[in-house]
């Protein structure tokens, strides 16, 4: 496929471009995907030689507006802070491109997606998916690209984990690899918070077995209380008690269950807004991918043997004091997991109290290392 193969979205307010597959997509659970469609955004132009491409993966709730606004929700660039002008990511430089994941619900195929065979959504009638497949689905899309060897693959969290997936199996078509916030395999914690909110999404009266998009309905409550609690994981308890403390929302208690605390009104203020511009069946999907999510299971549970093949990949892994959601240790081993493979990897561990989501927030140690790492890789690789 070449570039005009691509057509554009539908709405006419999403800037975003609709990759068609010619083929379809082999999943892990042996099942295939006809008709794949990745909605994908490009900043930048691609050089001559095609060696400037980067692409950037997105965490769980977000989507391929990395540099761009959000066309449903109007929220600012989601890495505004990394992907600019004079910024690690920059267009002026590089080719950045970042497709929703397969699953997704911004353009991608995934379960709100019409289902060819029965044109209705397809619901709980589409297939599990894994990171494995979505990479697989972005291998696809780069090579529709002309793109032989990506500068750079970066991501932070399940785009993190991406990352890892993308040098375990394309490791080829990488010149370096650059992994924020995440982990080699789900832990049991992790798993048990996802837990927690797919329920609340299938205890919703409007979730209808996973078929509410038919019937008319969305199970906006229960989507809003598994946002709420997979919030808490994204920040640690000083962020918390700085920006909240037991601040209240008026003047006294109101001696019932309205939100009396402002961390309560906040949490619910993130609830209401990710059910305007979330799929609740999508959540299902794309948490189940991430607690399948194990890179050594394939390998003898030796996490060294994923990286065999990746040897002349070059490795930044990020890891934040505060982030119990994917703590430094997770990072630790996949360094020395590298290490062990033979793979030249650069570790560095940044002093921050915000919690996982601090990769998405101004953290200056990070952009100054990043850009660091982009720019010894861009010497070597005889980009300017």
């Amino acid at each position: 496929m070449t570039f005009a193969d691509t057509a554009r979205l539908d709405d006419p307010k999403d800037e975003a471009t609709a990759f068609a597959a010619d083929r379809p997509l082999t999943l892990d659970s042996g099942a295939t995907l006809d008709g794949l469609r990745l909605a994908y955004k490009t900043y930048g132009t691609l050089n001559a030689a095609r060696s400037n491409a980067i692409l950037i993966c997105h965490a769980l709730s977000l989507d391929q507006y990395v540099a761009s606004s959000h066309p449903v929700s109007g929220r600012p660039a989601w890495w505004r802070t990394m992907v600019g002008p004079g910024l690690p990511m920059d267009p002026a430089r590089h080719f950045i491109i970042c497709s929703n994941v397969v699953g997704g619900c911004m353009g991608s195929t995934g379960p709100s997606s019409i289902n060819p065979a029965t044109g209705r959504p397809w619901g709980l009638a589409f297939p599990v998916i894994t990171i494995a497949d979505m990479v697989r689905a972005q291998a696809m899309l780069v090579q529709s690209l002309g793109i032989d060897k990506l500068f750079a693959v970066v991501g932070g969290s399940m785009g993190g984990m991406q990352v890892l997936q993308w040098a375990s199996d394309y490791p080829e078509m990488l010149f370096s690899a650059v992994c924020i916030a995440a982990a080699p395999r789900h832990s049991a914690q992790n798993i048990a918070f996802h837990e927690v909110g797919r329920q609340a999404i299938m205890a919703d009266p409007d979730w209808r077995g996973g078929d509410y998009a038919n019937e008319g309905v969305r199970p906006e409550k229960g989507l809003a209380v598994a946002r709420m609690a997979a919030h808490i994981t994204y920040l640690s308890e000083p962020a918390l008690h700085r920006k909240f403390g037991r601040e209240l929302q008026s003047d006294g208690l109101s001696w019932g269950f309205d939100a009396d605390f402002q961390v309560e009104s906040y949490l619910r203020h993130q609830g209401a807004s990710f059910v305007d511009r979330f799929d609740a069946n999508s959540y299902l999907y794309i948490t189940r991918a991430m607690d399948y999510f194990d890179l050594a299971a394939n390998h003898g549970g030796v996490l060294a043997d994923a990286f065999r093949a990746a040897r002349d990949v070059r490795f930044c892994v990020f890891s934040f004091t505060s982030d119990w959601l994917y703590p430094t240790v997770e990072s630790r081993s996949v360094v020395r997991a590298l290490n062990a493979a033979g793979s030249r990897a650069s570790f560095v561990e940044i002093d921050s109290d915000k919690g996982h989501d601090a990769f998405l927030l101004d953290e200056p140690v990070l952009r100054s290392a990043l850009g660091g790492f982009m720019s010894s890789a861009a010497q070597i690789r005889g980009l300017p």
